[in-house]
C-alpha cells in the first residue's frame, strides 16, 4: 500500500512540476508548484518525516507562494494570447520522444532488484531530533549561516536605498 501511495505521490509531484514548467501564464505556473510542493509533503510524510512534511506545506506552498502569487497578481502581467495554439508538430515530435523513455523507465523499475531499505530510528524527522542535530552538531553551522543571511539582507537593503537616491 506504501509504494502505491509513493507511486501516486511522486506522479502528482513530477506531473505537477512539469506543468509549472511549461505554461505560459505565471499564475497557472505558480499554482501547479503549489500542488507539486504537496505533493513532496506527502512523500515526506511517506517517509515519517513528519517535520519536514509539515514545514513544506506551511512554509513552501504556504508563505513562499502565498507571496509569488502576490508578486504575480501585482505586477499584472497580461495573459496569453488566446490565438496562440500548440502547433500539431511539436505535439507529435514530444509524443515520439516520451514512448522510448516512458518504455525504458517502466522497464527499469519492473525489473530492478533494489534492497529493501533499512530501518530508520524512531525519531527520525521529529522535531526533537532536528533541533538536538541543528543545535548540537550544527551550532556554528547555523550560527555563521545567520550571520551570512543577516549580512546578505543588509546589502540589499544599502542597494536598494542607493537606487532610491
Amino acid at each position: 500500500m506504501h509504494q502505491v501511495f509513493f507511486w501516486i505521490f511522486a506522479s502528482v509531484a513530477v506531473g505537477a512540476g512539469l506543468l509549472a514548467i511549461t505554461r505560459k501564464a505565471a499564475l497557472h505556473c505558480a499554482l501547479s508548484l503549489v500542488v507539486s510542493f504537496v505533493a513532496l509533503a506527502g512523500l515526506y510524510f511517506q517517509l515519517k518525516a513528519p517535520f519536514p512534511g509539515i514545514l513544506q506545506v506551511m512554509l513552501y506552498a504556504g508563505a513562499i507562494m502565498v507571496l509569488v502569487i502576490f508578486v504575480i497578481m501585482f505586477l499584472n502581467a497580461p495573459e496569453e494570447d488566446p490565438s496562440e495554439k500548440i502547433s500539431k508538430p511539436g505535439v507529435i515530435a514530444s509524443v515520439f520522444l516520451l514512448i522510448p523513455f516512458a518504455a525504458l523507465l517502466i522497464g527499469v523499475i519492473l525489473h530492478s532488484n533494489l534492497p529493501v531499505p533499512a530501518a530508520v530510528a524512531p525519531d527520525f524527522g521529529t522535531v526533537a531530533s532536528i533541533g538536538t542535530r541543528l543545535f548540537g552538531t550544527w551550532t556554528w553551522v547555523f550560527e555563521v549561516l545567520s550571520l551570512l543571511l543577516l549580512a546578505a539582507l543588509v546589502a540589499a537593503v544599502l542597494l536598494a536605498k542607493k537606487r532610491l537616491d
